[in-house]
Formats: C-alpha cells, sequence, structure tokens
C-alpha cells in the first residue's frame, strides 16, 4: 500500500466519524427540548410534568402535553434552591450553566487508540524498510545488495584501460543482455557466470560496472562477506532474495565481490563441518546457481583474488563457466591508464605520460590511480600551476620507498657507510649488461627503516629471466654489502633486506628452476599457494616433500650460489674502487645523483667502467 493510497484512507474514515456525529447530535437535538430551570418550575406549578429524573447536574423527563415544538422530552439543569428563590422573587429567568466535558471525553478513548496505532504504523515502516527491530532483526533475510539501475553506476567500457583482453571477454556478456533471445540463434548459450580473477586494484569491481552501464541494465552490487551473519541460515536466505530480486528485474547483473569470503573450498579447517552457516550459504549459492536460466537475462559476476581457495563446485561448467584474468597492465596499458587518470589534473607541458608508465612496472590501476593524485598534491603542495615531470618522479619515490625522513639525522660515519653501500648497487648495476638502468640514488632515510635507496629504471615489461640475467640480480643486491666490505673491512645491518631477496632468488633458482648442476632439472619446491603474489612478495613457507639428505643439498647449492656471486661482484668494486670513492664523495655532498650525474661522474673518472 503506497502512501497516497493510506492518505485517502484517512479521510474517508475522518469524513465518516464527521457525518454520525453530526447525525447523532441532530437527531438528539431533535427530540428532547431543552429548557431553562425557571420555566421547568412554571411547568411544575402548572401540573404539566409527567414524571422526572434527577442526576447532579440535570432534571430529565416527560411532559403529558407536548411543547409547541412537539417535543415531549425535556431536559434542564439544576440550580441551587436558595439562588433560584432569590431569582424567583425579582421575576427572572434562569438556568443552570454546565461544563462542557465532550473534548476531553473524547480524548479520553481517541488518545490512546492514535497511540497504539502510531506504534504499529512506524514498526511497520521500518520492517518495510529493512531496518526492523533490533537493527534489522525484521529484516534479516533480506539482501543487502546495492541496486543501481541502468546507467547509475555511471561507468563504461571508455572508463576502463589497460585490460583490453578483459574487456573484449566481457563485451559478449554486453551484447547478450542487450539481445538476450537473439543470442541463441545458432544454439550456443551464454555462460551462467564470469569469475574476474586478477590481484587486488586492477579494476575487477570498475570492469562489471562498466558491464551494466554498457548493457544499461539494472546492477546488484554485494560483497562476499555481508551474506554472513551471527544467525544460522541468514546467509542462504540473503542469497534467495538477492535471485528472487534480480529475476523480477531481469535482465539484469548479479556482481557478488570479494567471492573467496563466500565460496571459500568447504571442508577446509580444522573445525570444519555440514552444518557450518558459510557452508549453508554456499551450497544455497550453488543452487540457485543451477535453478535459473541462462536465457532469462541474468548474468552473475564475481571477483577474488584468491581463486586458488574456492571451492570447485562452484568452478565447474555449468556455474562459473567463464574465467577472465585482469592482470597488471603493461607498459602500454599502463599508459592507457594514465590518460584517463590524468584528465582529471592539470598537466605541464614537458611530461611524458609514457616514460612515467616505464618507472612503475608492477603498478595497478588503483596504485596509477593514486600516483596522479600524489603528484598533484604535491604540485599543489609548492604552489605550482601544473604537475610537471619532477612532481611524477617524486611521487613515485614516495609510493615505492616511502616518505622522507630528512630530520633523521645520521651521524658522519654512518651517512658515509650508507653512501658507500648506495654506491656499491649503483656502480654494479652499471658494470653488468642487461641490468635495469639506474635512475636515482639517494641517501635521504625514507620509510620505516631505508637509510638510502636506489631506484632502477626498466627499460622493457620482462615475463622471463635466465639464469645470468637471476645472477647478475642477486649481484646488484650484494653491491652494497660488498662495497661495505671492501672500504670499512666489516659489515652492517643495513643489508638484511638485500640478503633476504638474494637468498630467495637463489633458493628458487635451485628448488624451482632446476639451475643447480647437482640437483638437475627437477622442482623440489610446489608453486605457492597465491599464484597472484608479485614476483617481489616473499612466497609462502612451502610444503617439503623430498628427503633430508636432498635438502642438505639444496642448502649448499643456495650457499654456493650466493658465495659465487659475492665474490664476482667483490672482483667488479674492487676494480672499480677508484670510481666508488668519488661517486660516494659526490653523493655526500648532494645527498641525491640522478642518472645523468652517474653517467657524467663515470665518465670524469680517467678509468671508467673498465671491463672486469
Amino acid at each position: 500500500m503506497n502512501k497516497q493510497t493510506r492518505f485517502n484512507i484517512g479521510y474517508a474514515v475522518a469524513a465518516i466519524f464527521a457525518v454520525m456525529l453530526i447525525q447523532y447530535i441532530y437527531t438528539t437535538a431533535s427530540k428532547i427540548a431543552v429548557i431553562p430551570y425557571s420555566e421547568y418550575q412554571q411547568l411544575l406549578r402548572e401540573g404539566k410534568i409527567e414524571s422526572v429524573g434527577i442526576s447532579d447536574r440535570t432534571l430529565q423527563g416527560t411532559l403529558k402535553e407536548p411543547l409547541p415544538g412537539g417535543q415531549k422530552q425535556f431536559i434542564t439543569t439544576r440550580v441551587d434552591p436558595e439562588v433560584a428563590q432569590e431569582l424567583e422573587k425579582h421575576n427572572v429567568r434562569f438556568t443552570g450553566q454546565i461544563e462542557s466535558t465532550f473534548l476531553r471525553d473524547l480524548l479520553s478513548w481517541v488518545m490512546p487508540v492514535l497511540l497504539f496505532f502510531g506504534l504499529w504504523w512506524f514498526i511497520a515502516r521500518r520492517a518495510a524498510q529493512g531496518g526492523g527491530l533490533g537493527g534489522g532483526l525484521m529484516a534479516i533475510g533480506k539482501s543487502k545488495a546495492k541496486i543501481y539501475v541502468e546507467a547509475d553506476t555511471g561507468v563504461n567500457f571508455s572508463d576502463v584501460a589497460g585490460v583490453d583482453e578483459a574487456k573484449d571477454e566481457l563485451r559478449e556478456v554486453v551484447d547478450f543482455l542487450k539481445n538476450p533471445t537473439d543470442y541463441g540463434r545458432l544454439g550456443g548459450r551464454m555462460p551462467k557466470g564470469v569469475l574476474l580473477v586478477g590481484p587486488p586494484g586492477t579494476g575487477k569491481t570498475l570492469l562489471a560496472k562498466a558491464v551494466a552501464g554498457e548493457a544499461k541494465v539494472p546492477f546488484f552490487s554485494i560483497s562476499g562477506s555481508e551474506f554472513v551473519e551471527m544467525f544460522v541460515g541468514v546467509g542462504a536466505a540473503r542469497v534467495r532474495d538477492l535471485f528472487q530480486q534480480a529475476h523480477q528485474k531481469a535482465p539484469a547483473i548479479i556482481f557478488i565481490d570479494e567471492l573467496d569470503a563466500l565460496g571459500r573450498a568447504r571442508g577446509i579447517g580444522p573445525f570444519a563441518g555440514g552444518h557450518d552457516e558459510k557452508e549453508q550459504t554456499l551450497n544455497q549459492l550453488l543452487v540457485e546457481l543451477d535453478g535459473f536460466d541462462s536465457r532469462s537475462g541474468l548474468v552473475i559476476l564475481a571477483a577474488t583474488n584468491r581463486p586458488e581457495i574456492l571451492d570447485p563446485a562452484l568452478l565447474r561448467a555449468g556455474r562459473f563457466d567463464r574465467q577472465v584474468l585482469v592482470d597488471r597492465p603493461d607498459k602500454k596499458g599502463r599508459t592507457e591508464i594514465l590518460n584517463v587518470h590524468a584528465k582529471k589534473v592539470k598537466l605541464a607541458p614537458g611530461v611524458d605520460l609514457e616514460a612515467v608508465a616505464a618507472l612503475t612496472p608492477g603498478f595497478t590501476g588503483a596504485d596509477l590511480a593514486n600516483l596522479v593524485n600524489e603528484a598533484a598534491l604535491l604540485a599543489t603542495r609548492r604552489g605550482g600551476e601544473a604537475v610537471t615531470m619532477s612532481d611524477f618522479n617524486n611521487a613515485i619515490e614516495r609510493m615505492v620507498a616511502g616518505l622522507e625522513k630528512r630530520n633523521r639525522l645520521l651521524n658522519p660515519k654512518e651517512r658515509e657507510i650508507v653512501a658507500y653501500h648506495e654506491m656499491g648497487h649503483a656502480l654494479v648495476a652499471l658494470s653488468l649488461p642487461g641490468v635495469d638502468p639506474v635512475h636515482k640514488v639517494s641517501i635521504i632515510p625514507r620509510g620505516v627503516g631505508a637509510l638510502g635507496y636506489t631506484i632502477q629504471r626498466p627499460i622493457e615489461d620482462r615475463f622471463l629471466m635466465t639464469k645470468e640475467e637471476l645472477e647478475n640480480k642477486m649481484a646488484v643486491l650484494l653491491g652494497g654489502r660488498v662495497a661495505e666490505l671492501i672500504v670499512f673491512d666489516h659489515l652492517s645491518t643495513g643489508a638484511a633486506d638485500d640478503l633476504r631477496r638474494v637468498t630467495d632468488i637463489a633458493r628458487s633458482m635451485v628448488t624451482r628452476y632446476g639451475m643447480s648442476e647437482k640437483l638437475g632439472s627437477i622442482a623440489y619446491d610446489r608453486e605457492p599457494g597465491n599464484f597472484l603474489a608479485g614476483a617481489d612478495r616473499p612466497y609462502p613457507m612451502p610444503e617439503r616433500d623430498y628427503a633430508e639428505e636432498t635438502a642438505a643439498v639444496v642448502d649448499h647449492e643456495v650457499r654456493d650460489i650466493v658465495e659465487r656471486v659475492f665474490q664476482r661482484t667483490q672482483g667488479i668494486l674492487s676494480a672499480r674502487r677508484a670510481v666508488l670513492d668519488r661517486a660516494a664523495k659526490k653523493l655526500l655532498e648532494k645527498e641525491t645523483l640522478e642518472q645523468r650525474d652517474l653517467e657524467a661522474l663515470i665518465r670524469e673518472t680517467p678509468e671508467g667502467l673498465r671491463a672486469v
């Protein structure tokens, strides 16, 4: 019942009550005559009154003969006898006066009724709006999905860049939603579900909204965690309600974000059981996925960055038939994403977004959006008229290395050690072939624990690395520790992170890539659980399935590889000791050296970077 209907019914009820009240008053007034008390005394002396009924305030009776108006019934108010006698002596016509209590009597029974119906209406309205009692108790089984009707998502494919392959896969879904009946003319059917898989921040949710914006259909958006509450059975009820709402508005899209919160594989964990609330919710989702016809115009989209923990029943044919990888963008994709976000800021004429994209390997779409915003904030903070290339470089350094800590004062000895450490990284990188060129070296502390940093700029996106390239990368990482050993003849704690990364690379070479002569081309460690983890992210501890003797050989091989690379790095820096000293001194003076400064410094040194 809508508000207009309730409004009209209220007016009708009020009108009926008013008519009944008027009719009652008119009928009563037409049968009983209201006479003054003095006239009552006159009629009494004349013997015209047949009977009288006495109350506290009134006298009501019947006349022997009707009055001129035809009434035989009369009523009058009582008056104090002494006052009546006094007034009668002076021939004054008088009557009693009674205070009206009609309104008070009416409110005495109307107000409780109105209060009861008002409370009932308030509770009913809260329940209808999904609030319910106790913060949602009456509507706890209702779906919490946000509904965007037609183009209300405000996103289409032109707003999504850097994931062209994923967009091409989803254009087929858009065509199906626009023409669900004509799409299967050759007997094919649209996949019931499409699972978007990719690392966080790559644009999975944005892609789903773009599909709805392109197709101009209702878009139901909900997170997997919103299905589960503290009450058993609520999640399953919400799944049923969500699909029921979507069927009523078909063609439509149901988008379930963070599907791994809902679709985790059953039977995992020490306390997993068949009556677990999450399992009931997952079972209901599986039933709903089986229960609708793909020709009805309903498409299920879901997103996750942990596909390896999803229940196999979700991924079988007939449910989530298609998996679309939304991966980190390559250089071309990063340039397109930067062009999209750069439209919102004012760029200086010399800004080259392709060069910015080259400096940001591994950045996701969300990272690039944050980069543009950070660059704009830096330009605003310095009072600039537009965002320059320098602002982008500073924003990249801030995101990669952390915030500058200029107030973190180092003593002269520590500054000197850090300068030689960082120049050790840089010189080894400049000396080896196929290594990413050095972009900047600095001894300004950044982030939580970085006392200095060396940034390398990759020339192109790489997807494969040879054994020699891995060893060169290890040599660059060991360059700082070797420089400290050569110059100061001691080791410090500054190379802790470098050693961890070197060890990870060496162990992967032995156990995953089969690059050990003693162990041969055998993979001893299983693939890491999360295949979407970045290449620079430490892998979780794998489950070992080889003998203790083999584990000892692995440890020896890892140690031999690291030691061999360490000796090679020591030879490179020992041969370039003059360049190392000159560059470290220059770094102590300026605190930061750009790529052009390093190249000029090497040219000024007589021996330069001679081959080793």
